[in-house]
């Protein structure tokens, strides 16, 4: 629980949910989950964790890499992590909501003091109405390709924090049964109480655009569930929903905290 009761939630948003599949960031996206926070406010207090600076980057820039893929992706983040924070900061503030940028790596959550930093700052700025807005320090780590878009960070800073609930935004209804997916009928699976039957369902193709898929959505709910936590895996592309989910509007899939 957050402050005065408030429900805590942890927000994850892909690269697909952030660019609605195009290859560009939405900056109606962001306004759209700006909307969402600002409605939910009195109930719940948010935490989002976000690719898309490498997107955001590509924008503006082609880089000339020295062969490999992975420094160019980093110098990409580099330059993209700014634009995308400004463009939370300028939809977010329109709506009279603060941000605030952490930049973290997965060795930060291998050390106690580390744990103990990312924990107590981040109780700050929620405590003072700041929405922490979390990405990989991407320009000193290679986890963001290797880990899957952001989806383990989102699980460790979960943890630490103690959510009640992580949403984990992304292009699809949720996650799908396998005979649903080879018919093209994409049936989603409703609820989830034990991770190890689900395992059997998922595909391995990863998304678009993004460097997650839903294996790397599956493992972080592992850990989340480890932590008593539930996971919601959302369609972010359409608006709202946040609320439609919260209000049972839309098809999802919820993993449940227990077995």
């Amino acid at each position: 629980m957050g402050k005065l009761g408030k429900k805590r939630v942890l927000l994850k948003i892909g690269t697909n949910t952030l660019t609605k599949e195009t290859d560009q960031i939405s900056r109606g996206k962001i306004e759209d989950i700006g909307r969402q926070i600002l409605a939910l406010k009195d109930d719940y207090e948010f935490i989002i964790v976000s690719s898309g600076a490498i997107a955001v980057a590509r924008q503006f820039v082609k880089l000339e890499g020295n062969g490999k893929e992975i420094n160019v992706k980093q110098a990409l983040a580099a330059i993209g992590q700014p634009h995308l924070m400004r463009i939370f900061h300028d939809n977010f503030w329109e709506l009279g909501l603060l941000t605030s940028q952490c930049l973290l790596s997965y060795a930060d959550f291998e050390r106690e003091i580390s744990r103990q930093n990312i924990m107590n700052t981040i109780n700050v700025l929620l405590e003072n109405n700041y929405i922490p807005i979390i990405n990989e320090n991407d320009t000193v780590a290679t986890d963001e390709i290797k880990f899957g878009d952001n989806d383990k960070l989102a699980a460790l800073t979960g943890s630490l924090l103690h959510v009640d609930l992580v949403i984990i935004a992304t292009n699809t209804d949720g996650i799908y049964t396998k005979v649903s997916m080879n018919e093209n009928e994409q049936k989603t699976i409703q609820l989830v109480e034990d991770i190890d039957k689900l395992q059997s369902e998922i595909s391995t193709d990863k998304s678009s655009r993004g460097t997650g898929g839903m294996q790397s959505k599956i493992d972080a709910a592992r850990i989340l569930k480890n932590n008593n936590i539930e996971t919601w895996i959302v369609n972010g592309i359409d608006d709202g929903f946040i609320q439609k989910a919260i209000n049972n509007e839309i098809t999802f899939t919820k993993i449940l905290n227990k077995n």
